[in-house]
């Protein structure tokens, strides 16, 4: 094996550096009152004040951050298991199942991917106000339940992870297709759908475009509610960075508990290459 230089370790310490050091100035500053976010050279240390931050926050009736947390926790979490079935069950059959019009149906599906979000939200506002959605969290789970991203990645995975040979010796033991896909499938997906589901859950905590849209602020999800800590007048930064600060762990959480999954999908592409 060869030796790694010295300047390879040099970058990667500069780059977890670079990269730790906002989270951790977001504790520091969470952790201290609001007169000190303007101080030179900036306090490194974290302060007493983070109880007292914490429960200001939680205490704040304009933002219902607790709400806030439970709705995004919900939906999130609804949002990245409908994805990760869906996703797999569509990729499964765009990938192995051969059917008419399986190519053309799944350009039309990665079509939808050109629109911009932008473009669809009046188009959908309109359907919630149709359906009574709004300022419910139906406006935001039923929307987000199939994704065209998670369909196109869970295709390409499945062309390469399930070979052929694994699906016709379960036809020949009599699976029906669901069992095939259930039993022996979605298990050799586990990897890619750790992806999608760290993906999918990262990019339905942290929406703030459209819950702006169609919730108010007595049934906010949580990047509304941080919203809702800054008026016109006044910014409360220890408010809105204990706030950021407790939205962050949540992604934190779900990392650890996919992180596994990924790595070990890594490996084996490296055990197969």
């Amino acid at each position: 094996m060869r030796k790694t230089h010295p300047l390879v370790y040099f970058t990667l310490l500069a780059g977890i550096v670079l990269s730790a050091f906002p989270l951790y100035w977001l504790f520091v500053v969470a952790t201290r009152a609001n007169d000190v976010v303007g101080d030179w050279p900036p306090p490194l240390a974290p302060g007493p004040n983070f109880g007292e931050n914490v429960g200001r926050l939680f205490a704040a009736d304009d933002a219902n951050f607790l709400l806030g947390l439970w709705n995004s926790l919900l939906s999130s979490a609804i949002i990245t298991v409908s994805v990760v079935f869906f996703s797999s069950l569509a990729g499964f059959a765009f990938a192995k199942l051969k059917f008419r019009g399986r190519n053309g149906l799944l350009l039309v599906i990665l079509a939808t991917m050109m629109i911009p979000v932008q473009m669809g939200i009046i188009p959908l506002y309109m359907i919630m106000v149709e359906l009574g959605w709004q300022n419910r969290m139906e406006a935001i789970v039923v929307p987000a339940l199939v994704s065209a991203f998670g369909v196109f990645l869970m295709r390409q995975y499945a062309e390469q992870a399930v070979p052929d040979e694994l699906i016709e010796a379960a036809r020949i033991d009599g699976c029906s297709t669901f069992r095939t896909f259930w039993s022996i499938v979605l298990p050799a997906l586990r990897p890619g759908a750790a992806v999608l589901g760290l993906f999918t859950f990262m990019g339905a905590w942290n929406e703030f475009l459209w819950p702006l849209a169609v919730l108010e602020a007595d049934n906010p999800t949580v990047q509304f509610s941080l919203s809702q800590l800054s008026t016109t007048y006044y910014t409360d930064y220890t408010l809105m960075f204990t706030g950021a600060l407790i939205a962050t762990v949540p992604l934190l959480l779900v990392f650890v508990a996919f992180g596994r999954q990924i790595i070990g999908g890594i490996m084996e592409g490296a055990v197969k290459a």
